[in-house]
């Protein structure tokens, strides 16, 4: 913090600061000004004398030549009604000192009283072109050196480049940015950068940048040598109410100033409203105007859309195969056949209430199965193990083409520590690589005790995830004993909440709902503890931050969201026992068992659940909340008023973004894409669902950013972070989940032994291969009176006088020398399943690792560029490095010449 720069100061302050900076010394204080050089350096004239000239986007001083690169917002301790008075002055000269150092550092500042509320003082920050080039050095800023002159490769194919104009945004409309050669900006070589136009050099997200990044630095406090600083700090403790840049113009119409580029308005009109649905996105205006990590997000998720494409198609041709051929699902057919299924009397599913069934009442549930479970399931599972694949591999050369073209290639080396770490860095320490002095915010014991606290923490809290998951179980259990028991008991098949209603159908739509309703509660829990936790860990850098924090939050996320279908998926059916002799859960309930088909129409309904209500939940929260929330602050604001609002007066009425805000942006799509490629065989309408929301939620967030929240601060990014690697470790999970889902959750398996074993001698009573005789061969025989007291059900009394019951395994029957006792069969299915599953992931593993091999991440045109810019740029700064030096050589040559002459003459003379 002390080595910030001291750049040229006009005298007149540098004199007011001596005084300052003496008190400082003297009494071991905060920088407190004077309040009148304070006010001789603002303009700070009321409402009513301030003139606008009609010009209400004004983005410059009032003198119209210095640029406004921040507002920071405050409110009049002296106009407030309050009995705080001590609390008012402690801010009041917080703000004053934190004020006085910025101009310490260069910065100009300009407050106005606002048009509507005379307690609002808007103080409005400018850079100078010193301070501007000297923080640009610091931070390693990379800018124009020359322009680039590589082309780009034009398509060969006609058609193609008209289709491609179509969906373009109209270069007319929004101009392609000139392309430059860059190099980190250096002061003592500003020659040997592009300065065409001084006020030009820098935009105005860099102007920005720069400003932030002197605004989270600057001191307001200094207390037993602790210093404060930052104005996140100052926010948060309401000294100041906000700090933002400003929106260009307004987004709804071009501004009337000439000089305005008028970028947002170009963003509204060709990538937020809802006729450019269909368009690709302006990425480069995204980037120059609201910086290289949000326009990194939205190239991220506009190529994960047009990667959806494909496999939405291939999911609705799955989809429809199988609704095309319910009709010929021969153990459907069974399960509704009267004198088949009609006949079946089926053992009760709980203890004492649960009456006795026929199987035929499950015939509508296993139609809809017959739709998911069938074989264009185990190709779209195969398909979208390869497809995953595709996408990162692609994604990877799409990044590393945009790392090159927004000058990010070499950004890690350009990040500066957080002020938050900054702060606390109190130990003194020797640098092992440089054997110099340094500061850190703790010694390496202290570091891991952080660490394991923090572990602690994050187990401490996933383990109350697993418990209310638990109670979600516990919920299902008890519950369907009351369905059981109070569903009407028709099974005629001609009551039609009978048909479509049964107890494992009802169970599973309010446990899903119940379930979403806890997940979104726990997920506002978890965010708090997540930021809390981080915040106590202290990473060094804002990069460090976020890749800590998402690793967090995915991890609750991905136990919240996904332990519900974990369990309907592999574990819910699978260890229930037999009827004589039940598995109990916790020692009181008894085991659910799914449907004869499987369990797999359950964890589609809850995939549907959850997909569906987080999407309307998200759009609910992004959307209607900010839109509500600025309707409501007009409605306050009109108070028969009718003076122009001026552009950071706009700004600061809308609503503000926070830090996090992309983070959760990210959060959301990545549990999207977890549901899409995880549990994707069960659902082959995922990516249709996935498609259709991002397809929206590209153009909700474009609208969300551009007219409802105000402008972010610009920052930096070269990837997409944490979320790469989690995306890669999603995928080769949904390898093993979509086949264990194939294999354990769906009743493939089972029925592809019987068609090619057992439905022909010695096991079977058919002469070919056919699928007659399916459903009989997976129920076995259970003897009613082998029932314990405690499972004894009610049978009904229209079923007569049955002596056995039929429930889904494969054991031997009562009277067998192993009655009860798992049969041949069952052992020939268990191998079966794990030969599949042992041949799927493999293969699929396989194509995986050639695709990744095949595919380089960087393609060679990219590398290159890259070589060809740093050769360039190299050889740029060397000759003019050598011309300098050549210059400075021949002077001192002529020098030494001429000094030597004036030696000789006198004597020679």
């Amino acid at each position: 913090m002390e080595n910030l720069p001291k750049t040229n100061i006009p005298e007149t302050f540098k004199r007011k600061q001596i005084n300052l900076v003496g008190v400082l010394e003297n009494l071991g204080q905060t920088i407190i000004p004077d309040l009148g050089s304070l006010e001789s350096q603002h303009d700070f004239r009321t409402p009513e004398f301030e003139e606008f000239n009609g010009k209400s986007d004004s983005l410059f001083f009032n003198d119209g030549q210095r640029r406004i690169d921040f507002v920071l917002v405050y409110e009049d301790e002296s106009r407030k009604e309050t009995s705080k008075k001590g609390t008012n002055e402690k801010q009041r000269r917080k703000r004053q000192a934190y004020e006085s150092n910025l101009i310490c550092h260069g910065l100009q500042l300009e407050a106005t009283r606002s048009v509507l509320d005379d307690k609002l003082v808007f103080v409005k920050v400018h850079a100078p072109w010193e301070v501007l080039c000297t923080y640009a050095e610091i931070m390693h800023i990379k800018l124009p050196l020359k322009p680039n002159d590589l082309k780009n490769r034009s398509s060969a194919f006609g058609t193609l480049n008209w289709f491609t104009k179509v969906l373009s945004v109209d270069e007319s409309i929004i101009k392609p940015e000139q392309e430059f050669f860059t190099a980190p900006f250096e002061k003592n070589r500003m020659n040997d950068f592009y300065i065409v136009d001084r006020d030009a050099f820098f935009n105005p997200a860099t102007r920005s940048r720069i400003v932030y990044f002197i605004l989270s630095r600057v001191k307001y406090q200094l207390i037993n040598n602790v210093s404060k600083f930052g104005i996140n700090r100052l926010v948060n403790s309401g000294i100041y109410k906000a700090a933002f840049p400003l929106h260009d113009c307004k987004f709804r119409r071009q501004s009337e100033d000439p000089s305005c580029p008028n970028e947002r308005y170009l963003l509204y009109r060709e990538w937020a409203h809802p006729r450019s649905i269909y368009k690709k996105q302006p990425l480069d205006l995204i980037r120059k105007y609201y910086g290289e990590k949000i326009g990194i997000y939205f190239a991220w998720l506009g190529y994960y859309t047009q990667m959806l494409l494909l496999a939405a198609i291939v999911g609705v041709a799955c989809f429809l195969y199988g609704y095309l051929n319910q009709d010929n699902c021969t153990w459907s057919k069974e399960v509704c056949h009267p004198d088949i299924g009609g006949k079946i009397i089926m053992c009760p599913q709980c203890d004492r209430l649960c009456p006795f069934w026929k199987l035929n009442i499950t015939c509508e549930s296993s139609k809809k199965l017959c739709i998911f479970d069938s074989f264009g399931t185990l190709v779209f599972a195969v398909f979208m193990g390869v497809w995953v694949t595709l996408f990162l591999e692609f994604w990877k050369r799409r990044q590393a083409e945009l790392e090159y073209e927004w000058d990010t290639v070499e950004l890690q080396q350009e990040e500066q520590a957080r002020p938050e770490y900054e702060a606390r860095c109190t130990h003194v320490v020797i640098n092992e690589i440089t054997q110099e002095e340094e500061r850190i915010p703790f010694t390496a014991w202290g570091k891991c005790i952080r660490i394991t606290l923090c572990a602690s923490a994050v187990f401490f809290w996933i383990l109350l995830i697993i418990a209310s998951v638990i109670g979600i179980i516990v919920y299902r259990l008890s519950v369907f004993i009351v369905f059981s028991a109070k569903l009407p008991k028709n099974v005629n098949g001609t009551d039609p909440i009978q048909k479509y209603l049964t107890p494992q159908t009802a169970t599973s739509i309010t446990a899903s709902i119940i379930s979403f309703i806890i997940i979104m509660i726990l997920n506002t829990i978890y965010e708090k503890v997540a930021i809390m936790i981080t915040n106590f860990e202290l990473p060094r850098t804002q990069t460090d931050y976020e890749n800590s924090l998402t690793m967090k939050m995915f991890l609750f996320q991905f136990v919240n969201y996904y332990s519900s279908c974990f369990y309907i998926a592999f574990f819910k059916g699978k260890f229930v026992g037999y009827p004589g002799d039940p598995v109990y859960w916790l020692g009181k309930y008894r085991n659910e068992e799914c449907d004869p088909g499987g369990c797999l129409l359950e964890l589609t309904t809850q995939l549907t659940i959850i997909m569906g209500g987080k999407a309307i939940w998200n759009n609910i929260q992004e959307v209607l909340l900010p839109w509500i929330m600025n309707l409501i602050g007009r409605f306050h604001r009109v108070s028969g008023s009718e003076k122009i609002t001026p552009r950071w007066e706009q700004d600061y009425h809308l609503q503000p973004m926070g830090k996090l805000g992309l983070f959760y942006e990210y959060l959301e799509m990545i549990i999207q894409f977890g549901f899409v490629t995880l549990f994707v065989a069960s659902f082959p309408l995922a990516p249709l669902l996935a498609l259709v929301n991002n397809i929206l939620e590209i153009r909700v967030d474009a609208w969300k950013l551009t007219t409802q929240f105000r402008r972010l601060v610009p920052e930096k990014a070269q990837d997409i972070g944490a979320w790469q690697p989690i995306m890669q470790g999603i995928a080769i999970l949904a390898v093993v989940t979509n086949a264990m889902i194939i294999a354990f959750t769906s009743d493939m398996i089972p029925r592809l032994v019987y068609y090619w074993s057992f439905s022909v001698p010695p096991y079977g009573d058919h002469t070919s291969y056919t699928m007659e005789g399916y459903i009989n061969n997976t129920l076995s025989i259970f003897k009613v009176a082998d029932f314990k007291n405690k499972s004894k059900g009610n049978p009904y009394s229209e079923l007569g006088n049955h002596t056995t019951c039929r429930y889904r395994d494969f054991r031997y029957p009562p009277g067998h020398p192993q009655e009860y006792k798992h049969n041949i069969y069952y052992w020939h299915v268990i191998a079966a399943k794990l030969a599949f599953i042992i041949v799927m992931e493999h293969i699929i593993y396989s194509v995986k690792f050639f695709i990744s091999y095949a595919i380089p991440d960087v393609s060679k045109r990219t590398k290159s560029k890259i070589q060809r810019e740093k050769y360039l740029t190299q050889k740029l700064l060397h000759e003019n490095h050598l011309k300098d030096m050549t210059k400075n050589m021949g002077m001192i040559a002529e020098r030494m010449i001429e000094a030597v002459d004036n030696n000789l003459r006198p004597k020679l003379e």
